[in-house]
C-alpha cells in the first residue's frame, strides 16, 4: 500500500523542514553528542550505539538509532524475566515496555530519563527515514494490535516525537498511542508539527511518563 501523509507541496516542505531542523540540531548538539558517547563508551562494556529494525512510511524496515541505555545482553534477560515473571510478561504483552527494567544501565537511566538516547535519530531524519514528528516508531511485533489502524501509521514516516509522546510518554495505554497516532495522521499540519516540537521541550524537562 504506498500512500503519504501530506502530498504535493506541504509534503515537500515537511521534508524540507525535517531535514533541515535535524541538521540544524545535530551540528548544535555535536559536543553533548560526542560527550553522551564517550560517556556510553566508558561507563558500559559494549557498542555506543543501538539499532533496531522499526517499521517505516508504507511498511519498510529500517534501523532505528540510539545511544545504547542497557546492558549488552539485554534479550538474554529478558527472555530470562518474561519466563518467570507473570506479572512483567503482563506488562510486557501490553505496552512492550517495563516500568522497572533491570536490563538498563545507569548512565541508560539519565540517558532516558531526558530523552537523550534519541539523539541518534537525528541521522534517520535526515536520511529521510523518519520525521521530527510523527507516529511512534514500532516493530513488526506491534502490527497486528494496530488492526485496521496500521494503513493510518503506514502513511506517515515515524516521528522522533508525536502526540502521545507530548500527551504521557510511557503513562499512556497502548491502546491510547495507536488512536494518538491515528489522529495524528488524519488531522496532520506543520502548524501542529510545530505546536508538537515546542510542546516536546516542556515534557522533556518535566520528564513526564519517562521510564
Amino acid at each position: 500500500m504506498n500512500q503519504t501523509l501530506a502530498p504535493g507541496v506541504q509534503g515537500y516542505l515537511k521534508k524540507i523542514f525535517d531535514r533541515s531542523i535535524a541538521s540544524f540540531l545535530l551540528i548544535l548538539t555535536l559536543p553533548i553528542f560526542i560527550l553522551l558517547a564517550l560517556t556510553v563508551y566508558l561507563t558500559s562494556p559494549g557498542p555506543v550505539f543501538y539499532g533496531h529494525t522499526r517499521i517505516g512510511a508504507n511498511g519498510k524496515k529500517f534501523q532505528v538509532y540510539k545511544f545504547r541505555s542497557m546492558i549488552t545482553n539485554s534479550q538474554e534477560i529478558l527472555e530470562k524475566i518474561l519466563t518467570t515473571n507473570p506479572i512483567a510478561r503482563a506488562e510486557w504483552e501490553a505496552d512492550h515496555k517495563l516500568r522497572n527494567d533491570p536490563r538498563i544501565t545507569k548512565i541508560g537511566k539519565l540517558l532516558r530519563a531526558t530523552s537523550l538516547d534519541e539523539l541518534p535519530q537525528l541521522l534517520n531524519v535526515i536520511r529521510g527515514e523518519m520525521s521530527l514528528v510523527g507516529p511512534r516508531p514500532i516493530v513488526e511485533a506491534e502490527i497486528i494490535k494496530y488492526g485496521k489502524a496500521i494503513y493510518y501509521y503506514y502513511a506517515a514516516r515515524p516521528g522522533i516525537t508525536g502526540l502521545w509522546q507530548v500527551s504521557g510518554r510511557n503513562d499512556v495505554t497502548y491502546t491510547s498511542r495507536v488512536r494518538l497516532d491515528t489522529e495524528y495522521v488524519m488531522t496532520w499540519s506543520l502548524m501542529r508539527d510545530l505546536t508538537i516540537l515546542v510542546k516536546t521541550i516542556s515534557v522533556v524537562f518535566g520528564r513526564k511518563g519517562a521510564y
